[in-house]
């Protein structure tokens, strides 16, 4: 499952117990990735706090498909095949269209955004390209730009914030071996309209 001890839902106490009631899923599955942080649970609490906050918000205004684009994106260039799978699932199942799910796919995969993205959202994963790989070269005029491809100020800060939340679970799951042995693939505490609902489905 991971490269450090892991505590399983079946022997959790205390606060990880309560923790696990949250994020569950079908038949008291937790995820890996978030049983990684077992060992520490209040570091679950906050990756949950910041994963529902910057992808699962009804105040997030860019389309939840994007947000899962963008995530699948980062984790490709980041080489987390765990998050790849896990978020392309997701983002099938807010497409419900496999064909195009695959072509977005293959577009990440290759680089050729824009045979499927639009110029805005293109230009929204090339800023995310360069939020994974060339951080410290980004300056004010790289935002300049962004706005004048369409974005809002506010989803500037949304697409910055998936693509920074994403290298952030890229290096945990990648640095410390999380596999998907287990796993349920693509389940997400859907109701974004509850911010504190964690629950996995």
């Amino acid at each position: 499952m991971a490269w450090i001890k892991t505590i399983e839902y079946s022997s959790s106490t205390g606060a990880l117990k309560r923790i696990y009631e949250r994020v569950k899923g079908p038949n008291d599955n937790v995820d890996n990735v978030l049983k990684v942080h077992s060992l520490r649970p209040h570091t679950l609490k906050g990756h949950m706090v910041l994963y529902k906050s910057v992808l699962h918000n009804s105040n997030n205004e860019l389309p939840k498909w994007y947000l899962e684009s963008i995530g699948v994106y980062v984790s490709l260039l980041n080489h987390c095949e765990y998050c790849v799978r896990h978020h392309f699932e997701g983002l099938k199942r807010l497409i419900k269209d496999d064909t195009k799910a695959d072509a977005i796919m293959n577009a990440l995969s290759t680089g050729q955004l824009g045979s499927v993205f639009s110029p805005k959202f293109k230009k929204g994963l090339e800023h995310a390209r360069k939020l994974t790989l060339t951080h410290s070269k980004i300056d004010e005029s790289e935002i300049q730009e962004i706005r004048h491809a369409g974005f809002s100020d506010g989803e500037i800060l949304e697409i910055n914030q998936v693509a920074s939340y994403f290298n952030y679970v890229n290096r945990t799951v990648v640095g410390l071996g999380v596999s998907l042995q287990g796993d349920i693939l693509g389940l997400s505490p859907n109701d974004s309209d509850n911010p504190e609902d964690w629950k996995h489905q």
